[in-house]
Order: C-alpha cells, then sequence, then structure tokens
C-alpha cells in the first residue's frame, strides 16, 4: 500500500500528475482541489495517497490534504459511488461545504456536482450524515502533521476543540476568513462574532 509520496512535481494535466521520487514517477489521479495548491513544476510536493486496486487496474490518488483523502474514500463507501465521482465531489466543493451540505440534508445543491443525481444524493445524506463531522474542518490531519495545513482547516480543527458543533464552525469560519488571513486571525475573528 502507498499510503504518501515525497518528490518532486514533473507533470500536471488534470486530472493526472506525476510526482518523481527517488527516480521513479508516479503518475496520480487528483481532484481540482488539490490542483489548485499545487507548486509549480520543479518543486517539491507531499501527498497523500489512496491505492486502489481493481479486477482489470490498478490506480493512485493523491490529496494536499488528509481531509480530502478521508472524503474520497467515505463518499465511495456509499452504494453506487466509484472513484469518478469522489473525485466530482472533491473537484466540485471543499470538504467543509460538502459536509455542510450533507449535515443540512442540501439534496439540490449535492444534485449540482457532475455524477450525483437525486437518488445519489439522498443515498449521501443517508449513508454520510453521521460520518461527516469527523471530515469538517480537515480534521485530524493524523501521521501527516507536517503537511501543509492551510489557516481555514488549522482554524476550524481549533473551533471545533473549544466546543463548536462543525455546523456552526463552518458558518463562522467561513464568515471571518478572508485572502491572506492566519489560523490565529481566523479563529479570533470568529469567535468575535461568536460572541455577538
Amino acid at each position: 500500500m502507498i499510503g504518501r509520496l515525497k518528490g518532486v512535481l514533473i507533470a500536471k494535466q488534470p486530472p493526472w500528475i506525476v510526482v518523481d521520487v527517488g527516480g521513479v514517477g508516479y503518475e496520480l489521479e487528483a481532484p481540482m482541489s488539490t490542483f489548485y495548491d499545487l507548486p509549480e513544476l520543479g518543486r517539491d510536493v507531499t501527498l497523500c495517497t489512496h491505492y486502489a486496486v481493481r479486477e482489470d487496474t490498478v490506480a493512485l490518488y493523491g490529496f494536499l490534504r488528509e481531509s480530502e483523502r478521508s472524503l474520497f474514500r467515505s463518499v465511495q463507501k456509499v452504494s453506487g459511488i466509484g472513484a469518478k465521482t469522489a473525485l466530482a465531489v472533491l473537484s466540485g466543493s471543499s470538504v467543509d461545504e460538502f459536509a455542510r451540505l450533507v449535515q443540512v440534508g442540501d439534496i439540490a445543491a449535492l444534485t449540482r456536482i457532475p455524477g450525483i443525481g437525486k437518488k445519489t444524493a439522498e443515498r449521501i445524506v443517508v449513508e454520510l450524515r453521521d460520518r461527516v463531522d469527523g471530515l469538517v474542518g480537515g480534521a485530524a490531519s493524523g501521521a501527516f502533521g507536517e503537511l501543509p495545513k492551510d489557516p481555514v482547516s488549522e482554524a476550524s480543527i481549533a473551533l471545533q476543540s473549544l466546543g463548536y458543533k462543525p455546523a456552526e464552525v463552518s458558518r463562522l469560519v467561513r464568515d471571518a476568513s478572508a485572502p491572506g488571513d492566519s489560523a490565529e486571525d481566523i479563529i479570533r475573528k470568529a469567535l468575535k462574532a461568536a460572541l455577538r
């Protein structure tokens, strides 16, 4: 099993990227959420990976954040959803936004994600509603603690540890964050807003 890759980014053409690790080029499929944040070609990159073996193929998927990989795996546990749709979920919304849509049962918004119809959206809400709490804010990067964390994820984790509910954390962080803010800035503004 390949759980993580650290190497030089040598090619990127959606949805494919190639990472050179010690002279071996690993070809990975990645969601757009990862593509947007990839470094320039020739720069170092560290990816969480998901290794999938099927009857006729072997595939490797790459994610910059552990929360994305967790969502990718969780979504595929829903009956009728495969890797292609799971990648579409991550390409069409952030982890926090997807979790919020599932928590509030927003079927209409979920059906706007490519590959998800009304019945599939209803199954997602029913099967994932209790599991998405752990995904909000990119919770628990686990063994990948050295992976870069974005300020929004760090702020979300901190607010949840203070006892705020996941749906409330998503709203607070969304309203409080601005481009260039550090996690501390977002937390400070979110706490002020929560106390109003």
